[in-house]
């Protein structure tokens, strides 16, 4: 995987966590998710991607 191993994964994860801290790494994996949807949705060539979608209540 690009030639990252455990040791350098847990180091970015360790960055990652010190600038962003624990309280807003939910919300960023949420909007990550997201986006990787959305991409992922437009590489299969669908019309309508969703910008702000629709809250599952």
């Amino acid at each position: 995987m690009f030639g990252f191993g455990v040791p350098e994964l847990l180091i970015i994860g360790f960055i990652v966590l010190m600038l962003f801290g624990v309280g807003k790494l939910p919300e960023i994996g949420n909007s990550f998710g997201k986006a990787l949807n959305n991409f992922k949705k437009a590489a299969e060539g669908k019309d309508a991607v969703e910008l702000n979608p629709k809250k599952e209540g």
